[in-house]
């Protein structure tokens, strides 16, 4: 019931007269919100120092997480974008010190998710500094993931756990490690990395997209033939439903592996994607996706605001490369960011320093829901830099 309430107050206020985003104006408030983080963050901590970065709020407490953890780059993230937007040097000393944090996972073979901990926390430090240190750690950190890809799959496996499940499962959300790939092969000429990245972009494009160009969460792989063994999901509603956060990382990761490779391919696939998205019959009308595409119970089901935030970033570059205003990328990416910004943002002081409100986690395990998370602040601060480029 309190769902349903919540939904109604967000879409009234969405749907009402939209005050528009002035990027530069919102980073103040934002700002403000992390210095609250950052006085929230030893409060939290306590005499654990294996934790080192806030992921979310859960019954009214911040709750830290350790470097292994997959969100713990988001953080550091969001402070060298800080960094980036305004050029104080105190975002940059924050971004610094927790950054340096999670360098002991540049050697954690164990996790498909290096691009997500070591991209956002040393790649944008070292986009930001050419910090040769940082240089190095994103070269390990690309080295340790490309153990994890299989020749005869042709793709990077995704999850240790599950082995009673899956014998290789490949998610959609890795496409985002790719980038790291990208990244490392551009730094140290080693092809080898950029040719994994690619196959596993290709493999992505063939086994996990349906005729609709939606996209399963989990194909799970036979090493020995190579061939798929079955498609499902762990994260959204049913096997066949559109998972909305991970529609979001196809769209994002596709594009993304377009600007590193100019491959006509991904650009065009990830244009089918976009449609997808934004024709779709069960999209709100203020473009924030229900936490499924095809949940059960919709309208009255929690949203998702991460969804939103990665899709919005995604299509202010898309916008760049299919610039044909008939597309309408980046009009609906500013109206993605305007919704965010007017409906689902904190008000300053409050839920311990995060930015966005009404995202979801893990809604098959009831876990995290209609929460603020960090991986929603970040993109959100990234698609509100990309939407003044």
């Amino acid at each position: 019931m309190k769902y349903r309430l919540l939904l109604a107050i967000m879409i009234l206020n969405s749907c009402g007269p939209a005050r528009k985003v002035n990027a530069s104006n919102e980073f103040a408030s934002i700002e403000d919100q992390t210095r609250v983080m950052l006085t929230e963050i030893p409060k939290a901590k306590g005499n654990r120092s294996d934790l080192v970065s806030p992921r979310t709020v859960d019954s009214g407490q911040l709750k830290l997480v350790t470097s292994r953890d997959w969100t713990s780059g988001f953080f550091p993230g969001v402070l060298w974008l800080l960094y980036e937007q305004t050029g104080k040097e105190e975002w940059k000393v924050q971004a610094q010190q927790f950054t340096a944090n999670l360098e002991r996972e540049k050697t954690n073979g164990t996790t498909h998710d290096m691009g997500f901990k070591i991209y956002s926390s040393f790649g944008n430090g070292y986009r930001l500094t050419h910090d040769e240190h940082y240089k190095e750690v994103i070269i390990q950190a690309a080295k340790t993931l490309a153990t994890r890809f299989n020749q005869k799959a042709g793709v990077l496996r995704s999850w240790d756990h599950h082995a009673e499940e899956w014998q290789y499962p490949v998610i959609i959300d890795n496409m985002m490690n790719l980038e790291l790939l990208f990244e490392a092969f551009k730094l140290s000429g080693d092809s080898s990395l950029y040719k994994i990245a690619v196959s596993h972009a290709d493999m992505t494009m063939k086994n996990h997209y349906r005729p609709d160009f939606s996209s399963y969460h989990v194909v799970d792989y036979d090493t020995t033939t190579g061939q798929v063994i079955k498609r499902n999901t762990h994260q959204g509603y049913a096997d066949e439903s559109a998972w909305s956060r991970g529609q979001a990382w196809g769209l994002y990761g596709f594009t993304m592996c377009y600007r590193e490779t100019r491959d006509k391919k991904y650009l065009d696939h990830a244009e089918r994607i976009a449609s997808f998205i934004i024709n779709h019959p069960n999209l709100p009308k203020d473009l924030v996706p229900y936490w499924d595409l095809n949940a059960p119970g919709i309208p009255n089901v929690v949203r998702d605001a991460s969804a939103a935030a990665i899709m919005a970033s995604a299509l202010y570059e898309l916008s760049g490369y299919a610039p044909n205003e008939k597309t309408g990328y980046r009009k609906t990416a500013n109206k993605m960011v305007e919704n965010l910004t007017n409906a689902y943002r904190s008000p300053v002081g409050q839920n311990k320093g995060f930015i966005l409100l009404h995202s979801t986690g893990h809604m098959p395990n009831r876990t995290e829901i209609d929460v603020p998370i960090n991986y929603a602040d970040y993109y959100y601060v990234e698609a509100l830099m990309r939407s003044r480029k």
